[in-house]
């Protein structure tokens, strides 16, 4: 942390340089990351390394690419990945002195809010998965190496999205197969169901909007979780 300090600031004063500009872009930015984070912390979206969250030098939006790693998969690679999502010091070093405490704090629970109002029809859109058979519920140990091995002068964990198709393991029947699939699948739309309740890992009671994304931002910025993350996801930053 002390070789790398942040810099996103600067790109925003370099960027932009008429002041009404660069307000209403670093706004923009600062927009677009909350609603990343919350709808990607809904879907349990992972592997999100510096790679995969592109700018647009244009808007100063957040871009977000490699979805392959969804519905909290990434708890299950070899070195579990222990943040709902990306929040690191450069990423608020770009929002302005106020950081997490201005903009980004109100449109989290603005977002939520809305997830939480529209709860029936994104559970209905998401139940479509269970019967998607190009999805992988459960993340095999081979995958979970691809993602996360060691790139000779890289820094990333994966190298582009990938469609996976569940195939049937020795052994079992293609009835035990459905079932396992089907099973992974439920588990991971109750995740998603308890989120839009209110309701994360280790709680015993449903919290409101305020408390839920609280207990996120924290997490989020935890050094205990992010010292446990995989070099390559680059924590530091």
């Amino acid at each position: 942390m002390a070789r790398f300090p942040p810099v996103m600031r600067h790109f925003f004063l370099e960027r932009f340089r008429e002041p009404r500009e660069w307000y209403t872009r670093r706004l923009a930015y600062t927009r677009s990351v909350a609603a990343s984070s919350v709808a990607g912390h809904l879907l349990g979206l992972g592997d999100r390394h510096s790679a995969n969250i592109l700018l647009d030098v244009e808007t100063a939006e957040c871009v977000h690419i490699d979805l392959g790693i969804a519905f909290e998969q990434g708890r299950f690679l070899n070195t579990p990945e222990r943040v709902p999502f990306r929040l690191t010091r450069d990423m608020v070093d770009g929002m302005g002195p106020r950081g997490v405490e201005g903009p980004l704090r109100l449109c989290m629970e603005s977002c939520t809010r809305v997830l939480r109002a529209n709860k029936g029809a994104l559970l209905t859109v998401v139940d479509v998965f269970i019967h998607d058979p190009l999805f992988e519920w459960a993340l095999t140990p081979q995958r979970a190496n691809r993602r996360q091995r060691d790139d000779v002068g890289g820094g990333g964990e994966g190298e582009g999205s990938e469609v996976i198709v569940v195939e049937p393991a020795p052994g079992p029947g293609p009835g035990d197969l459905d079932a396992d699939v089907s099973a992974d699948a439920a588990r991971a739309i109750l995740r998603v169901r308890q989120k839009l309740e209110g309701l994360e890992f280790g709680d015993g009671e449903p919290r409101g909007v305020e408390g839920q994304v609280q207990q996120l931002l924290a997490d989020a910025q935890d050094p205990g979780n992010l010292a446990r993350m995989y070099y390559g996801w680059a924590s530091w930053c």
